[in-house]
């Protein structure tokens, strides 16, 4: 009990001073440069102060949970007893599938449990009147997010070169954005961003990395990394998409009813 004490004092000491130099900067402007009281000192004060444990028993939560899960998922996975091998032969691509559906599952589930994601969903349906959905904003999302990681771990068992598939992925995107309806380029684009986040992150890196360390012939520094990459663009192709997939029904029901 008092060394795991030790180690959350040092993990809050550590939020800290991340955390610090934001509110300073906040609080600078606010009375140097704005010239004007904070509003509700107090509460921002708790507020803040909620801010610094939260984030600190996060870090924790990912160190005893989160990090642990997802190397030990990627090892189970890969392991010669489970793809049923012989541990001396060399293991093809096609052994691997259900790595491929394990890191799709959890692509699509953290996608859905994004917090970050759910407010930018929420807003964009707020905004458009309900023109946009922010079901099926998520929804196409967690499909996009669970695309991309699958197409990730197969890249890290095949060991290919990751820039091929960002060169390739990125074409589609600028393709589909010349095409896309105006009103939603700029959402898929956030979407990719947002959906990278607390819940995703930490899971999605210890999957790469646990992967890349016990697939044979594989380096976790130089193919471990890089899943976040995918989890980030494959929504945007994903949002682009249904996207487009909306606009042509619409008009396909206007031109049926005409």
């Amino acid at each position: 009990m008092i060394e795991y004490l030790t180690h959350f004092t040092q993990t809050l000491l550590m939020t800290c001073r991340d955390v610090l130099p934001i509110a300073g900067i906040i609080v600078g402007f606010q009375l140097l440069v704005i010239r004007r009281p904070l509003p509700h000192p107090r509460r921002m004060l708790t507020g803040f102060l909620y801010v610094l444990l939260g984030i600190a028993f996060f870090l924790e939560g990912l160190n005893m949970a989160l990090f642990p899960l997802g190397s030990l998922m990627a090892e189970q996975l890969t392991s010669a007893e489970f793809l049923g091998v012989d541990p001396q032969q060399s293991v093809d691509w096609r052994s691997y599938g259900w790595v491929y559906m394990f890191a799709a599952c959890v692509g699509f589930a953290t996608a859905l449990a994004e917090p970050s994601l759910l407010a930018v969903a929420m807003k964009a349906e707020d905004i458009s009147a309900g023109a946009i959905s922010a079901w099926g904003l998520r929804l196409a999302v967690a499909i996009g997010v669970a695309l991309g990681l699958a197409l990730g771990t197969f890249r890290i068992v095949t060991g290919a070169e990751i820039y091929l598939y960002i060169a390739v992925s990125y074409a589609i995107v600028i393709i589909q954005t010349i095409f896309a309806p105006r009103i939603i380029i700029g959402l898929a684009f956030d979407s990719g961003g947002v959906t990278t986040s607390t819940v995703t992150v930490p899971l999605v890196t210890a999957l790469g990395l646990g992967l890349a360390s016990h697939v044979p012939g594989r380096n976790p520094l130089l193919d471990g990394f890089g899943l976040i990459a995918f989890a980030c663009l494959f929504p945007i192709i994903a949002v682009l998409g249904y996207a487009k997939l909306a606009e042509w029904r619409a008009r396909r029901n206007d031109s049926t009813s005409k």
